[in-house]
Formats: C-alpha cells, sequence, structure tokens
C-alpha cells in the first residue's frame, strides 16, 4: 500500500549566522520555475548543537542541506559517507540524508567553480598554462583541487599568512607553487587564470591592492567575491583586455547537484536565476 501522503521534502542551509545567505533564493526560484512540492529555509546553528541538529534533521523530514561558515569542515566527522573530493577538499557544502537517516556529505563547490568558468568564458583552456591563485583559505582548498583536476600544470599560491599556502603545496603536490605575498603580483606573469578566493575587496574587508601590472590581457580572471558583483580587481583587469567572470556564477552552479538530490530536477543556471538571487 503506498502513502497518500507523502512527506514534503525540506532542505536548508546550515551556518552561523546564515541570514545573509543567497541560498534561500536560490533554492526557492528553482522550486518554483519547476512547479515542485518543496521547501528551503535558512537554520541558524550554533557549533556546540551541530551534531544534535544534524542527526534530527532526516527525522523530520529533511532530505539534506548546504552548509556554509562556519561548520564546513565540523559536518564531515559527523557525516557517515564523505565522497572522494569533500575528503580531498577537507570540507563538505552540501549534505544529503539517506532514508535510513544516514548522512552523505560531499563538497560542490570546485565543481561550481569550474561550471562558472566554462559558462561564463567559454573559450577559456585551463591545461594551456599556470594559474595564479590568491588566497589559500577553504574556498582556495576547492579551487586548487578543481584546477588540478582540469589539467593546470602549475598553480602558483600566495596568501598573506604564508604557512596556509606551504600546507596547501603539502597536500596537492609539486604543481602548486608558493609565492610570497609581497610577489603575489609576479606571480601573474604568462598565468593563463587569476583566481581571487580571498576575501580581500569584499563589502566590509580590506581592499585587494596586489599589482595587477604582470596580467596578460589573455588571462581569465574570476573573483570568488559577490558582494560588490563587479569587485575593483575585475574592472581593473577588465580594463587590461581580461576576459573576467564574477563570482556569484560560482554559488549559483554549486547549488544545482544538491538541488537535483533532493528535489529530483537538475535545476538550470541563467540569467533569470542570476536576476532572481541578486534581487534579494
Amino acid at each position: 500500500m503506498t502513502d497518500a501522503h507523502p512527506r514534503i521534502p525540506v532542505a536548508c542551509v546550515i551556518g552561523s549566522p546564515v541570514a545573509h545567505s543567497r541560498s534561500p533564493a536560490l533554492h526557492g526560484y528553482w522550486l518554483k520555475k519547476y512547479g515542485l512540492q518543496g521547501h528551503y529555509i535558512p537554520l541558524d546553528i550554533a557549533g556546540q548543537d551541530l551534531k544534535e541538529v544534524l542527526v534530527a534533521l532526516p527525522k523530520a523530514g529533511f532530505v539534506g542541506c548546504n552548509v556554509t561558515i562556519p561548520h564546513k569542515e565540523a559536518v564531515l566527522a559527523l557525516a557517515d559517507h564523505v565522497t572522494d573530493r569533500a575528503a580531498l577538499i577537507g570540507a563538505a557544502n552540501t549534505l544529503i540524508f539517506g532514508h535510513d537517516g544516514k548522512i552523505h556529505a560531499d563538497n560542490t563547490d570546485g565543481y561550481g567553480f569550474i561550471a562558472n568558468l566554462r559558462q561564463n568564458a567559454p573559450d577559456w583552456i585551463p591545461e594551456l598554462g599556470a594559474a595564479a591563485v590568491i588566497g589559500a583559505g577553504g574556498a582556495s582548498r576547492a579551487v586548487v583541487a578543481s584546477l588540478l583536476e582540469v589539467g593546470v600544470p602549475e598553480i602558483r599560491i600566495a596568501n598573506r599568512t604564508r604557512i596556509r599556502a606551504e600546507n596547501l603545496r603539502a597536500e596537492f603536490g609539486a604543481r602548486v607553487v608558493v609565492y610570497d605575498w609581497a610577489q603575489a603580483g609576479n606571480m601573474m606573469e604568462d598565468a593563463v587564470t587569476v583566481v581571487n578566493t580571498s576575501s580581500l575587496g569584499m563589502v566590509g574587508k580590506p581592499e585587494f591592492r596586489v599589482p595587477l601590472e604582470a596580467l596578460s590581457p589573455d588571462a581569465v580572471v574570476n573573483d570568488l567575491v559577490y558582494a560588490p558583483l563587479k569587485t575593483a580587481f575585475l574592472t581593473e583587469a577588465e580594463a587590461k583586455g581580461c576576459t573576467v567572470v564574477d563570482g556569484l556564477g560560482m554559488l549559483l552552479h554549486q547549488g544545482a547537484p544538491g538541488f537535483e538530490r533532493w528535489f529530483g530536477v537538475r535545476p538550470e543556471v541563467d540569467d533569470e536565476l542570476r536576476a532572481a538571487v541578486l534581487a534579494v
């Protein structure tokens, strides 16, 4: 006998704080666009409550969740199954809850990063030359892992605290080359791909002051920051003739695999979606 009243699937984004997240607008737009039964809500969860809440969510009808700061690393230890890419990056941003209550952890940030570049810089050929990456935090790990996966021959990294960049080299191997923060501008010479994974240039954060004299006009330049949407870094790179890609597309694309797993439809990332999420 089938259940005449199946549960309406519910997903969420968990973090602290979480009120700033655009994920509810993103998934809400898709649910409406595809006429699906389901809900997506923000949940502000303190670190000490994380385990208790995660275990309870499947029982409450949740099918999964996105994870944002500061819980991306902590959820790995709480998951029953961790994908290879989440283990490699050392963080998860997407959880899928099985019917048995088991928690499956994945990381789609690298996927979202590459999909954004492929969509908005269609002539980008990553394997043609080096990539220069500014920053060595959590986002940088996903970017480095995905750039290695698509065949970038050398990844140059500069971070204000050098030891964090050294740690990435230790984990990801010989294709990663560490530059001193004072030499961050120099590492852009002949780079095919240049990415800011740091918070520099974000609203309320220090300005992006890395010199761009060595930047090639043939480079594809991406800033993961999307508030403001066009950062000073992207504006300057565009003035040099570079192809520039803002950070919003990564957010939009990283949400698609989770949405498909939770609600059963593979959603599209298009201009209407961008406009809807920006309007929030």
